[in-house]
């Protein structure tokens, strides 16, 4: 396995974030301009447990991933944990660099107090699912989701 540095992104990690998100198999290829990364960026930085993550090695980013740990009234007041947009670049897939990213958000979520991490997955990414279970992460319940636009553009 590749040892990788995670760390919290920065703004001149946005570029090479979106050359990740632009694989096919993300939002069919589709990007952000750096303007509106930048900007978007900046709004989820003054979340305030919203980060998003870096896996470095050799001095290339070649992973992403966003972490939200959430504040509850429910749970006796545990938070929970949710990662989104997890990337790992298709030259180092299978190196156990996407491992590591879960590892450090697993950990973040221990250290929080976290009463659960959770994810979602595309259906249809059955390698992604035995990856995620390969992990300790058991399928629970259904997920759902609505366009709040009902599905029309604006």
């Amino acid at each position: 396995m590749v040892k990788v540095e995670i760390r919290e992104a920065t703004d001149g990690d946005l570029p090479a974030i979106l050359s990740l998100y632009a694989q096919p198999d993300v939002d069919n290829g589709k990007v952000l301009s750096i303007e509106q990364a930048q900007k978007i960026f900046a709004r989820i930085r003054s979340y305030p447990e919203y980060r998003i993550y870096i896996a470095k090695t050799e001095d290339k980013i070649i992973g992403t991933f966003a972490l939200l740990i959430m504040d509850n009234l429910a749970h006796m007041g545990a938070p929970s944990g949710i990662v989104e947009d997890m990337v790992v670049d298709p030259s180092w897939q299978g190196k156990g660099i996407g491992k590591q990213m879960m590892e450090f958000a697993r950990e973040c979520c221990r250290e929080r107090g976290c009463y659960k991490l959770a994810l979602s997955s595309n259906l249809k990414r059955e390698i992604a699912h035995r990856f995620y279970e390969s992990l300790g992460f058991q399928r629970h319940g259904y997920s759902f989701i609505v366009e709040p636009t009902g599905g029309k553009k604006e």
